[in-house]
């Protein structure tokens, strides 16, 4: 059955060949309650693209459906190469925009298990993938040992999210590979450090763009482990 993908695309008002991030929003949510960050990603120059998923999303007809999650994953693979072509088109607003050897893919929650999937499952992963952000997220079921030579990883968890246990993410994080870095968010919730909870906000915000400029941009990894290293607020994993 064919699908449809609302996609939210930002990118800077000026300069070409920016790396792409696409993002995966939550369950019964939508890429609006994460504008904050998205603008943040936006401001610090990458182009960031946000579907709307067809049967998650919070406005959803019947009602959102969590058993669509598994079809997800080829979504924001689709979602990249939708976006690649419109890269490649003289008639696009896109064009020229996005560099396709620097891309990244992020989520939360279950747009976490989605980004997750597409970076390191052997049944959906997507080989153009160059790093990947999994805010308070977990494995899908079967998906298996983690590929040898996946993405460089960043993981961030709260430690008081009662929707998808710290467990997850550490279990997942210990299966990775390195490259890979676990935040821990002190006393966080689910939802709320990704949207508007300050200064966790800000936090993930210059956590999570400092590892991108690392790895899509080749800039210092030190910058991660000042925004990363805030005492009674967060804790570090790193195996660089």
């Amino acid at each position: 059955m064919p699908r449809s993908l609302e996609t939210v695309v930002r990118y800077p008002a000026a300069g070409n060949a920016y790396p792409l991030i696409v993002f995966g929003h939550g369950y019964t949510l939508t890429p609006a309650r994460y504008a904050r960050l998205l603008r943040a990603w936006t401001e610090a120059g990458y182009v960031v693209a946000a579907p709307v998923f067809p049967l998650e999303n919070a406005a959803a007809p019947g009602g959102p459906n969590e058993s669509d999650l598994i079809n997800q994953p080829e979504d924001m693979s689709f979602v990249i190469t939708r976006l690649l072509a419109l890269n490649a088109s003289t008639n696009s607003a896109l064009y020229g925009k996005i560099d396709p050897s620097r891309i990244a893919v992020a989520g939360h929650s279950d747009g976490a298990e989605t980004a997750l999937a597409v970076a390191y499952d052997h049944r959906f992963r997507d080989p153009r993938v160059r790093a990947a952000i999994v805010l308070s997220g977990a494995a899908l079921p079967g998906m298996g040992p983690f590929p040898r030579s996946g993405p460089p990883l960043l993981a961030v968890q709260g430690t008081a999210d009662t929707i998808n246990a710290p467990a997850a993410s550490a279990g997942f994080f210990g299966l990775a590979r390195r490259p890979k870095f676990l935040l821990w968010l002190l006393g966080a919730a689910h939802l709320p450090p990704y949207t508007d909870q300050q200064p966790q906000l800000g936090i993930v915000e210059q956590a999570t763009t400092a590892f991108l400029d690392h790895y899509l941009k080749g800039r210092p990894l030190r910058a991660l482990d000042q925004a990363a290293q805030r005492p009674g607020l967060t804790r570090l994993t790193a195996d660089p």
